[in-house]
């Protein structure tokens, strides 16, 4: 016999009692991620159906079984035994329901991803807008800076051109570098 409880948060709990062991599983899941932590517990077999008390330091599982009561912390990190039965004066006691099987027998596992939308193609950028600071100017087609009464300029603008094999200067009339020999 398997017990569940939804813990919240996309968390739910499982306890299942096979025969001398008592497995508590504690999954979570959402969309696109599952995780699942499970440990067993020596504990014979039930006498009553296990609690889940929720109190503010987490949720406790106890178990009475032909071996006395068990007790078992439940937290986002994980599964731990408390030895000794701690104080549930002020817990409030959890709902479970009966199921099936457990994760670790192979339930149903949770609903898969929807698949994506593929994605839209980007708008074209905007040419680059010149840049100013103080008396700094910067322009980017044909890539020019002021500043003051200094001016820098780079690209084809400045009417050299350069072999494209060794960088050498060539007119714009040769056909070949007469640095490399290479046909421009």
């Amino acid at each position: 016999m398997a017990y569940k409880c939804e813990l919240g948060n996309g968390q739910q709990v499982y306890i299942d009692n096979q025969g001398m062991q008592t497995v508590v599983t504690l999954a979570s899941g959402g969309i696109g991620q599952q995780q699942q932590a499970s440990t067993s517990l020596q504990t014979g077999k039930w006498n009553v159906p296990p609690t889940l008390f929720k109190t503010a330091s987490g949720v406790i599982l106890r178990i009475e079984s032909e071996q006395g009561q068990s007790f078992v912390q439940l937290q986002a990190g994980g599964i731990s035994t408390i030895s000794g039965a701690p104080s549930l004066s002020n817990a409030e006691v959890l709902s479970l329901q009966q199921v099936e099987a457990t994760p670790s027998q192979g339930m149903a596992p949770m609903e898969p991803m929807k698949p994506m939308e593929p994605m839209q193609p980007m708008e074209p950028m905007e040419p680059m807008k010149p840049m100013k600071m103080g008396n700094m100017e910067m322009n980017m087609n044909p890539m020019e800076m002021r500043m003051g009464n200094m001016s820098m300029q780079m690209g084809t603008n400045s009417g050299r051109r350069f072999c494209s094999q060794c960088g050498a200067t060539v007119t714009a009339s040769d056909r070949f570098c007469s640095s490399c020999g290479f046909q421009l």
